[in-house]
C-alpha cells in the first residue's frame, strides 16, 4: 500500500513537470524573437531547443533520473529569469508603471 501512494506521488509528479515543461515551450514560442534580442537573452530558437528537449525528456524518462531533473532546472530558468524579462520588454506586466507616487486612482499631488 506504501509502495502503490509512492508511485501514484511520482507519476503525478512526472505528470506536473511534463505540463510545467510543456506551459514553458509553448510560452516560449509564441514571444516574438524580437524581444529576446531586446530583453539579453538568448535567441528564441535556443529556448525552444533547450524547452523541447527539456519537454521529451520528462515523457521519455523515469522522474527519478537526472536528465528530467536537468530538463527541470532549464524550465526553471526559462520561467524566473528570461519570461518576466521577456514581459517587461514587451510591456506586458513585470514591474510598476508611473511614479511612485501614482495612488491606485492615479497620480498623487498632495492636495494641490
Amino acid at each position: 500500500m506504501l509502495m502503490q501512494g509512492f508511485a501514484n506521488f511520482m507519476w503525478l509528479l512526472s505528470l506536473a513537470l511534463i505540463l510545467f515543461s510543456g506551459f514553458a515551450l509553448l510560452d516560449a514560442a509564441v514571444r516574438r524573437e524580437d524581444a529576446y534580442r531586446a530583453a539579453d537573452k538568448k535567441t528564441k530558437p535556443f529556448w525552444l531547443i533547450i524547452l523541447g528537449l527539456a519537454f521529451v525528456v520528462n515523457l521519455i524518462f523515469n522522474i527519478l533520473s537526472f536528465l528530467p531533473i536537468i530538463g527541470l532546472i532549464a524550465t526553471i530558468v526559462y520561467m524566473v529569469d528570461v519570461r518576466p524579462a521577456l514581459r517587461q520588454v514587451m510591456g506586458k506586466g513585470g514591474g510598476r508603471r508611473g511614479s511612485s507616487s501614482d495612488g491606485p486612482y492615479g497620480p498623487y499631488n498632495g492636495g494641490r
